[in-house]
């Protein structure tokens, strides 16, 4: 990455495949569409994965749509699911209006899906994976409807175990449902690595990057920690040429300073592991 001024310039093929994510919520100044827009097209980020909270329901359809106009794809719209007010055949008002906003915006994108641990902490592996193909395939349907696909997000939990969703995803055949793997919710995964990436690789459709030592903290800035750097190169030697995913997850700082410094980090590595 060569930084003037704001602008960062790309000179890394593989910087093509770079998306941002965690950047709505995430900002310290709040940014209003708009803003959050003109930040992208000045960083140079033609792509983003849509991170959102209640006070955003009013104002999706707007970015969406702006979003478009600048030529900036929305790669992916998150879905948290709670065991309380979401289940098969009803979700969560919140719920239902996203998807609303869905197809009023008209957006073809992928539903990066993910659920509370109160969802399946209590119950035993095999009634947790009956009750997870059952949820997921009613997503993967109403999904389907917009013209949008699931893709299953690792946050912590049973859910959040690759051979979990792997199994989801088996049980499921026919249905296009693919993995976005996060690696600040990687950290107890570790030393299983290299066999996860071997087991998601027919299903992977997206990685999202993070500083990564052993003991934490969960968000560090690429290439300021011990592992990631490894990590990086064992998915280009795997063959993974997919998206690239960099975190905007600081809510006390300016989004943007936290995305050139994820930015620059990453460029490093794969300067290096060319």
């Amino acid at each position: 990455i060569i930084q003037c001024k704001n602008k960062i310039e790309n000179n890394n093929s593989d910087m093509d495949r770079v998306f941002a994510w965690c950047i709505v919520p995430f900002d310290v100044k709040n940014r209003t569409p708009e803003q959050r827009i003109d930040m992208l097209k000045e960083l140079g980020i033609q792509k983003y994965a849509y991170d959102w909270r209640d006070k955003h329901l009013d104002e999706m359809v707007r970015e969406w749509k702006l979003a478009k106009t600048n030529n900036i794809q929305v790669t992916a719209v998150w879905l948290w699911l709670d065991a309380r007010t979401d289940t098969v055949g009803k979700l969560s008002a919140l719920n239902e209006r996203l998807f609303q906003n869905i197809d009023s915006a008209n957006l073809s994108t992928d539903i990066w899906l993910s659920f509370n641990n109160n969802y399946f902490d209590s119950l035993p592996p095999n009634q947790a994976l009956s009750k997870a193909v059952e949820i997921v395939r009613y997503v993967a349907d109403r999904a389907a409807g917009l013209d949008c696909k699931v893709v299953l997000y690792n946050h912590g939990s049973w859910f959040g175990q690759p051979e979990n969703q792997i199994d989801i995803i088996k049980a499921l055949p026919g249905k296009d449902i693919g993995i976005v793997y996060s690696f600040h919710h990687a950290h107890q995964q570790l030393d299983r690595y290299p066999h996860l990436i071997d087991a998601m690789m027919p299903y992977l459709k997206a990685v999202n990057l993070n500083g990564m030592n052993r003991a934490g903290p969960m968000i560090l800035p690429i290439n300021e920690g011990d592992e990631e750097q490894a990590m990086i190169r064992l998915l280009k030697e795997k063959g993974y040429t997919g998206p690239l995913g960099v975190l905007g997850h600081v809510d006390t700082l300016d989004v943007k300073e936290v995305l050139v410094k994820n930015l620059a980090g990453l460029k490093n590595i794969l300067d290096q592991t060319k």
